[in-house]
């Protein structure tokens, strides 16, 4: 795995190139654990843009659970609006932000397990909190992309990201933790596509196995 630092850093220069919805809705959004939550939440089966969009809608007004109570749960589902599940997403934001009031003072757990015991938290929410939203790096978030990207690199050979959470721990570097969510999806998102990725534009080609390709561009 000697060439790991020299993927990390590529990706790290190209990255400057690539679409990312996200930064201008959180230009917007105070970014908190609490918004890091609920983004999360939004973000669930939903496109990033979608996602960003809910977020800005929803967070830079009602970003503290206290606010959000305030709204009926058919507001919320207006404000969030086409996310994925929208309804249910509503009513478990609202069912979030009254645990949290009850039982952590309304502030969101620093707490791996804690945040796990929250309805509709799982590994990824929980480790994005952990790393986004309290800057702890020493967590690391696995969604399909990241997924995805290590095993067509030929880095590990899992098939859950709780495997590949698992996998990465022990031979990526901690230096590069808390960046390689956030990089490896937008990585995913705009060259190293789940079909036909763009290998003919990809600057870490030379370095990638590509298991699994059958069809590129």
């Amino acid at each position: 795995m000697k060439d790991i630092g020299k993927i990390i850093t590529l990706l790290k220069k190209e990255s400057k190139n690539w679409k990312r919805p996200f930064l201008s809705a959180w230009a917007e959004i105070n970014r908190n654990p609490f918004t890091t939550l609920i983004s999360c939440i939004l973000s669930l089966r939903t496109k990033d843009a979608v996602t960003a969009n809910a977020s800005l809608r929803l967070l830079k007004k009602y970003n503290t659970p206290e606010k959000i109570l305030r709204l009926s749960e058919n507001q919320i589902e207006k404000l969030i609006y086409p996310a994925g599940f929208y309804k249910t997403k509503a009513r478990r934001i609202r069912e979030i932000c009254r645990v949290l009031i009850k039982e952590y003072s309304g502030k969101v757990p620093k707490n791996f397990d804690e945040l796990m015991k929250l309805k509709g938290v799982g590994r990824k929410t929980a480790n994005i909190v952990m790393v986004y939203g309290f800057k702890q790096p020493e967590y690391l978030p696995i969604d399909t992309h990241c997924n995805r990207i290590p095993n067509r690199l030929g880095w590990i050979k899992t098939k859950t990201p709780e495997e590949t959470e698992n996998a990465l721990s022990n031979i990526l570097p901690k230096k590069y933790w808390y960046d390689f969510n956030d990089l490896f999806v937008q990585f995913g998102q705009n060259l190293c596509l789940p079909v036909s990725p763009f290998c003919s534009k990809c600057p870490i080609r030379k370095y990638c196995r590509r298991v699994g390709v059958k069809v590129s561009r």
